[in-house]
């Protein structure tokens, strides 16, 4: 059981009020409410910590007392200087290619390489990291990324979609966004091992694999109206019925206005192919359709509303069949739609004519 020492008691009610900077207040609350038989648990929920900061806390103070619990341990000084020589190799080494069999600089590989390529006769790991730090250069990092090939299809394409995004709200007329979201279903081996007082939630590192669903997303983003549908598949079929779905969505439109990439199946073809040329015409009819240029998806509102789904309703979270992933899906949209998320787009024809710089 914890518990302050009766001594420390009015010290900890003094930092509070009167504390010298956020985090050691922080961390007298964090003994504070200790002292008073709250949980880690609810501790960390109060003061939006992780569990095992409010730990560290109370251990630190039961081995090393009030002051130590309170304050940090005394910063290290600056590393000793380095003339611009020695700085100006460094990032031209790190920002060549790295040995062969190597996907990547580490610390330890561009010591080894500034030493043993003359003029440096001894560098510490240290100093390299500080060098990298101060020109925010990390070898590390890796992102994918494209450039737009900007031609006039290009600027066509894209200012078509940001003129659509600065039109005012119509609901004769709704802007929709649509997109589709892989899923690979998995499920455990072994059962996961529940939360305790300072433990996160633990899940054993194998899984079963247990094949794929797609997902259709469609938003209103003015309005913050999200529509997504589970299929086991994303073909032209699958894809017509959610267009279907999404027309009877707005069946009190006059137009749909249909924003979406360039997927082969994002066509009326698929949709006549499905549905019939009568049928499939007159659905396809139903909507005003604009396509982002290729290399353009962040155009599309629908990759934000994905990311929301990702991050909130799927998660790191282990969903073995599509009955679930439907449940779950179906749970999340009405959440979503009870709370009207809209999505402000504040980047229309002006900001990308100077953001590409073209006129």
């Amino acid at each position: 059981m914890f518990a302050l020492l009766e001594s420390d008691r009015p010290k900890i009610v003094l930092t509070v009020k009167r504390g010298r900077s956020a985090r050691e207040i922080n961390r007298a609350y964090a003994l504070n409410m200790r002292d008073k038989g709250f949980s880690v648990i609810e501790i960390s929920e109060s003061l939006e910590v992780t569990p095992r900061t409010v730990i560290n806390i109370c251990t630190t103070y039961r081995e090393s007392g009030l002051e130590r619990a309170l304050q940090d341990d005394p910063r290290p000084g600056r590393p000793p200087e380095f003339d611009a020589r020695v700085e100006s190799k460094i990032i031209a080494t790190v920002c060549s290619d790295p040995p062969e069999g190597f996907d990547r600089w580490t610390l330890e590989l561009l010591k080894e390489r500034l030493e043993s390529t003359g003029g440096i006769e001894s560098i510490g790991k240290e100093t390299i990291r500080v060098v990298l730090r101060e020109h925010d250069l990390k070898p590390w990092l890796q992102r994918m990324w494209c450039i737009p090939k900007l031609n006039e299809e290009y600027i066509a394409r894209m200012e078509d979609v940001l003129n659509v995004y600065e039109k005012a709200h119509n609901p004769e007329y709704p802007v929709v966004c649509v997109d589709e979201k892989p899923v690979v279903l998995r499920d455990h081996t072994r059962p996961p091992l529940p939360m305790t007082e300072g433990a996160p939630k633990r899940n054993d590192y194998e899984y079963r694999r247990c094949g794929t669903a797609n997902v259709f997303c469609a938003v209103e983003p003015k309005v913050g109206n999200y529509f997504n549908t589970v299929t086991t598949n994303r073909s032209s079929g699958e894809f017509a019925k959610f267009i279907e779905e999404v027309s009877l969505q707005y069946s009190k439109a006059i137009k749909i206005t249909l924003v979406m990439d360039n997927l082969s199946t994002h066509t009326q073809k698929s949709i006549v192919e499905h549905f019939g040329e009568k049928k499939g015409t007159a659905l396809w009819s139903r909507f005003d359709v604009h396509y982002t240029p290729k290399h353009g998806s962040w155009l599309n509102q629908a990759e934000i509303a994905i990311g929301m789904f990702q991050r909130q309703c799927l998660g790191s979270a282990r969903i073995p069949d599509i009955v679930l992933l439907q449940k779950r899906t179906a749970a999340w949209v009405r959440a979503v739609n009870a709370k009207k998320v809209v999505i402000k787009w504040r980047f229309f024809t002006e900001d990308a004519r100077e953001k590409f710089d073209y006129r």
